[in-house]
């Protein structure tokens, strides 16, 4: 079990990521189909990670590799669902991040409905050679602002 799934409220994450579902992440079963959850996982991370440092992450010298995910469903989502990916770091070391994540659905009453809870882990990487190394500075620092005390 992630720490995340204790997290069941918005107000549980350091930040939140505003994302649409989209046409054709419904599946033939008139939801959102289950890999796609990771997807607004990887898209929220990366989208805060390079407005926060104001850095194109893709061009530094060690790039994030996901080594590890998981997800634990709530609730269906459905287009044109409104969403909110909250984030949160459960493990910060020299060479991974340990994220705890959560997507929650806009409900009509303004209140965010826990859809998903998850987990993201980044291994840093050289990005010519593949080999591990430490956690980019600008990194660093953006995921110390999002960690949570145990």
């Amino acid at each position: 079990m992630t720490a995340s799934s204790d997290r069941a409220f918005a107000a549980d994450y350091p930040a939140l990521w505003p994302l649409g579902t989209r046409w054709d992440d419904n599946d033939h079963y008139g939801h959102v189909n289950n890999v796609t959850y990771y997807s607004y996982f990887d898209t929220a991370v990366n989208g805060w990670l390079m407005q926060t440092t104001g850095v194109d992450i893709r061009n530094l010298p060690a790039i994030g590799v996901v080594a590890e995910t998981s997800c634990r469903y709530h609730r269906e989502l459905s287009f044109p669902d409104a969403l909110q990916v909250g984030l949160s770091v459960e493990k910060l070391g020299t060479r991974s991040i340990v994220y705890a994540l959560a997507l929650f659905r806009e409900a009509p009453d303004d209140q965010l409905e826990l859809a998903a809870t998850g987990r993201f882990v980044h291994v840093y990487v050289d990005a010519e050679t593949r080999k591990p190394v430490a956690i980019p500075t600008e990194i660093e620092s953006a995921a110390r602002t999002l960690v949570i005390p145990s």
